[in-house]
């Protein structure tokens, strides 16, 4: 008898497990609002920096989400400019009325609400200006500017890898975290 409710309980116990993982992510002690946006430091300087700079970056996606999924930007630096241009797609941003495709100046290794970026594709130096050139050609191209679902896309992955599709040169493979990359195939 006793051995049955050792055995039921060890049954559910990766249940609980979840669901505490979950209640602990999703507490009320993080909030999207205040989680942090800043540089994380791994982007070149612009003021000191000469060569042109092209980073793809990746970071853990919100809350429970972050466990399956990342959300992915590239950032871009042309030789001998003093900032970057980000590129990336939001889907709140839709939500207000804007297109969730989003081409401005900004920081580039800002931390995605709380998540620290990682590169996952870098370029640097000769040959950086025309990469940029064919992103910025590709960008403006892209199909789904004012169109945003979380699964299975178009989304900020999928984004990503129209963007690696229209410019081979970028010799980018997203990870299997790139929720919504598989979209454009």
């Amino acid at each position: 008898m006793v051995k049955r409710k050792v055995i039921k309980i060890l049954r559910l116990l990766p249940v609980f497990v979840l669901m505490g993982l979950v209640l602990f992510n999703c507490s009320s002690g993080k909030d999207w609002r205040t989680a942090s946006r800043a540089s994380a430091g791994i982007a070149p300087d612009p003021a000191v920096t000469e060569e042109a700079v092209l980073h793809v970056y990746g970071a853990r996606a919100w809350g429970w989400r972050g466990w399956l999924a990342i959300h992915t930007w590239i950032a871009a630096k042309r030789t001998g400019e003093a900032h970057y241009t980000v590129y990336d797609v939001v889907g709140w941003r839709g939500k207000r009325g804007a297109p969730v495709l989003r081409i401005a100046k900004d920081v580039p290794d800002r931390y995605w609400f709380g998540e620290e970026p990682k590169i996952l594709k870098e370029h640097k130096g000769l040959g950086v200006d025309e990469l940029i050139d064919e992103i910025d050609k590709a960008a403006n191209a892209y199909p789904w500017k004012t169109t945003y679902t979380v699964f299975p896309g178009p989304n900020s992955n999928t984004f990503i890898a129209w963007i690696a599709k229209q410019v081979p040169e970028l010799e980018l493979d997203l990870p299997f975290a790139a929720i919504g990359s598989g979209y454009v195939n």
